[in-house]
């Protein structure tokens, strides 16, 4: 009787072990496998608030994730170079555009992909052209309550 009972705690014990390190991984946005996809890069002149894990979507289904974020090399440019990962099936023409979005109230970023109308589809490893960065509302305001207009 009594190794029924631990036996039971030792079960019950494990079962909460494991749904904690699920939750861990769900809400840290951790992969334990590999996800399959490709990678592209966009440039924007502004990555503020943009996350690496952070969603990547398109017409507002999740397709992929930031997985990257650095700055352009080029000493001439002053960009942020933000690098995609996206679903393997996925396919944008050359002329999609990426935007950097708020969502929610807390203001969580994330990068929104809309479809162009080309034919010619974007390969893997190559970059995004062209790009909306996200609008700094913290800037705005300072400028229309310190009289900068």
């Amino acid at each position: 009787m009594n190794n029924i009972r631990e036996t039971a705690v030792g079960v019950f014990v494990l079962l909460g072990l494991v749904c904690v390190a699920y939750l861990t991984i769900k809400l840290g946005r951790m992969e334990l496998f590999t996800h399959q996809g490709f990678e592209l890069s966009a440039r924007f002149d502004s990555a503020s608030g943009l996350r690496v894990g952070a969603d990547v979507e398109l017409a507002g289904v999740p397709v992929g994730r930031v997985v990257g974020i650095t700055l352009d090399p080029d000493p001439m440019r002053t960009q942020a170079v933000v690098h995609l990962r996206l679903d393997r099936d996925l396919r944008l023409s050359d002329d999609s555009i990426a935007s950097i979005k708020t969502s929610g109230l807390i203001g969580d970023k994330y990068v929104s992909l809309s479809r162009g109308g080309s034919e010619k589809i974007l390969t893997p490893g190559s970059a995004i052209q062209e790009t909306e960065s996200a609008v700094d509302l913290e800037s705005l305001i300072g400028k229309y309550a310190f009289g900068g207009v």
